[in-house]
């Protein structure tokens, strides 16, 4: 049997970015070279962050990287939109130390997308392998994979990870040519709602999209302003720093959509998002004037706008928000990978996961009639 070696790296920059996207692919941005990198440019990860990029690499016999996962040693638990601070709070009362922990996550990005990242899809078995190795050799509390891609579930579950469900709140196009095409699948007062909010969010403003070169300096200004002022009433402080924005944009260039509203020429609010190959993926919003249905304006129909015109197939407007229900966005499910090593902990976990889902198939079953939807 040919023997296979796993090797951790500092940092995703220490990977060509060919190299890195051959096993990444296209579809995804936020687990492309380009995101990774302009994290780890900016000091948005690494340094005093609490993210510690440690990529895991798999290599093929003629060196070139085959199989990679975005792993990040965790001194915390921000930034990750699958809460585990209960976990942490229960480990630490026993007396153990729960962080650091192994992530294999895009940080700060609640985006559904492969963890395993495979050139080889061979080797996914491995590379579980080898993220559990970590784990086990460095005296780590847990391994999470958070926000994995349905269809890699079962490689964590037939490595023997404990499988959570989340929710989400996706948009789904049915084939609109326009934005009115979708509101006739809707019942007639939640389209005059729909209606009369747009048209209040906008008076008085100018609705801009912007792209790549289209994106200037002053504009990436505008939107840190607005960044500050949500990180800092959200999270406390700002996950990303002030750098990434530019080296986002100068990195993916047209994948990038900023759409901005401007009262007499100056911006008063922005939404930040970034296309991949089959969805429009909403990240980052803010604003300096409170305007009455701005927020669902520029993040849900601005955004329904932009993939209509794309073709894209989908919206993912971000995590939680019940309130993306009577815009047209339909309940989701979510899934994350967990291992944990210690026997005891693990039952608990399993047993909390159990209960969890419960509960998680009755809100999924009461959510699913409030959509918006004409019936019949």
């Amino acid at each position: 049997m040919t023997s296979i070696t796993a090797r951790l790296v500092d940092g995703v920059r220490q990977i060509a970015a060919a190299d890195w996207d051959a096993c990444a692919g296209s579809a995804n941005p936020f687990v492309g070279h380009a995101f990774l990198a302009a994290l780890e440019e900016s000091g948005s990860v690494g340094g005093h962050s609490g993210w510690q990029p440690l990529p895991i690499v798999i290599d093929d016999a003629d060196g070139r990287p085959a199989a990679v996962a975005p792993a990040y040693a965790k001194a915390h638990s921000q930034g990750e939109y699958v809460f585990d601070h209960g976990w942490a709070d229960a480990w630490q009362r026993a007396g153990g130390a729960y962080y650091p922990k192994l992530q294999v996550a895009a940080p700060f990005s609640p985006v559904p997308g492969p963890r395993l990242l495979l050139r080889d899809a061979a080797l996914a078995p491995a590379l579980i392998g080898a993220l559990e190795a970590v784990v086990d050799g460095n005296g780590l509390s847990s391994g999470h994979a958070t926000f994995v891609r349905d269809d890699q579930l079962p490689l964590f579950e037939a490595a023997g990870w404990l499988i959570r469900q989340g929710t989400q709140f996706h948009w789904l196009n049915q084939g609109y040519a326009t934005f009115d095409d979708f509101l006739g699948q809707l019942s007639s007062r939640k389209r005059k709602n729909i209606r009369k909010e747009r048209a209040a969010a906008v008076e008085g403003l100018t609705i801009r999209h912007l792209s790549g070169g289209e994106i200037e300096p002053r504009h990436w200004d505008a939107f840190w302003t607005f960044y500050q002022d949500t990180g800092s009433r959200k999270w406390g402080r700002p996950y990303l720093t002030r750098g990434f924005f530019p080296l986002l944009g100068q990195a993916l260039g047209d994948r990038v959509l900023l759409i901005l509203a401007e009262r007499d020429g100056v911006a008063v609010a922005g939404a930040l998002n970034l296309i991949g190959d089959d969805a429009l993926y909403g990240r980052y919003w803010g604003c300096t004037e409170e305007v009455p249905f701005l927020h669902f304006e520029l993040c849900y129909y601005q955004a329904i706008d932009a993939a209509i015109a794309r073709g894209l197939p989908r919206v993912e407007a971000g995590a939680q928000g019940e309130h993306k229900l009577a815009r047209g966005y339909v309940p989701v499910p979510t899934w994350s990978a967990h291992y944990i090593p210690d026997p005891g902990f693990r039952h608990a976990a399993a047993d909390f996961l159990a209960a969890e889902r419960e509960g998680i198939a009755a809100d999924a079953a009461y959510l699913g009639e409030l959509t918006p939807f004409r019936r019949g």
